[in-house]
């Protein structure tokens, strides 16, 4: 009996230790499935951290395609009012280029007009009128004028030398009278008659448009020319004055 009692006792240790060592690893076990679950938690919250930003970016991507859709088409709508808008210059053009070839030549007959007018005019102011119609003819040769700016040009020289038939006009020039340059006042009224004064006042005459030549005048009409380039440089106040008027010419030219 004796002999058996140790062993039951070794039994019993035996079966302790493998308790204990039965219980530790259950605990390790519980642990380790502590550890894993924990693992397990903070994976499935990152996961469900990049899901929630992923789902931001998404949403995010989404408002600005949307956006970008909506720009596109307002570009596109931009795009379609330029397109007609550019049709519509080309048509504009193309009648420009169909007007310039059509009106060019017409602003040319009409300066060719107005040089032959000059030419056949009482001659006055020569020098100035030809200036601005040789200036007009280099405009209408100058590929760089526009077509409005040469009309409007030959327009306002058309209507310089209207003003010139309504209104007295003087100027110091110098003209021929039988043969010698001699430096005198002229005097035009309107494109009735042009007069001129000498300078020492003892000499007048007119203008005869038929044989296209100065002709002295009797000079007590000296007086009445001298009022009229005062009142044509403003110098005096408008008033009355007789001078002989030339009668017309075969053809209605003065």
């Amino acid at each position: 009996m004796l002999r058996v009692l140790p062993i039951l006792m070794l039994a019993g240790v035996s079966l302790a230790a493998q308790a204990q060592s039965g219980a530790e690893r259950a605990v390790d076990i519980q642990e380790r499935s502590q550890r894993d679950a924990k693992r397990s938690q903070d994976q499935i919250d990152r996961l469900d951290a990049q899901t929630r930003e992923m789902l931001e970016k998404y949403r995010a991507a989404s408002w600005q395609a949307q956006q970008l859709s909506v720009y596109a088409e307002q570009l596109q709508q931009l795009v379609d009012e330029q397109e007609k808008e550019k049709r519509s210059l080309q048509e504009q053009l193309t009648e420009v280029q169909i007007t310039e070839r059509e009106i060019l030549p017409l602003m040319l007959r009409m300066l060719q007009g107005l040089e032959k007018f000059v030419d056949l005019d009482l001659p006055f102011r020569v020098e100035e009128r030809r200036e601005r119609l040789d200036n007009l003819r280099k405009l209408m040769s100058d590929p760089g004028a526009g077509l409005a700016d040469r009309f409007r040009r030959l327009l306002e020289a058309y209507k310089v030398e209207s003003d010139y038939g309504r209104a007295l006009g003087a100027e110091r020039t110098e003209i021929d009278l039988r043969g010698e340059r001699r430096a005198v006042d002229v005097l035009h009224v309107g494109r009735v008659a042009l007069y001129y004064l000498s300078l020492d006042g003892s000499e007048t005459g007119q203008w005869n448009a038929e044989r296209r030549r100065w002709e002295p005048m009797d000079n007590r009409y000296a007086s009445a020319v001298r009022k009229g380039l005062k009142i044509a440089r403003e110098t005096a106040a408008a008033d009355l004055f007789v001078l002989p008027a030339p009668a017309p010419v075969s053809g209605g030219e003065q």
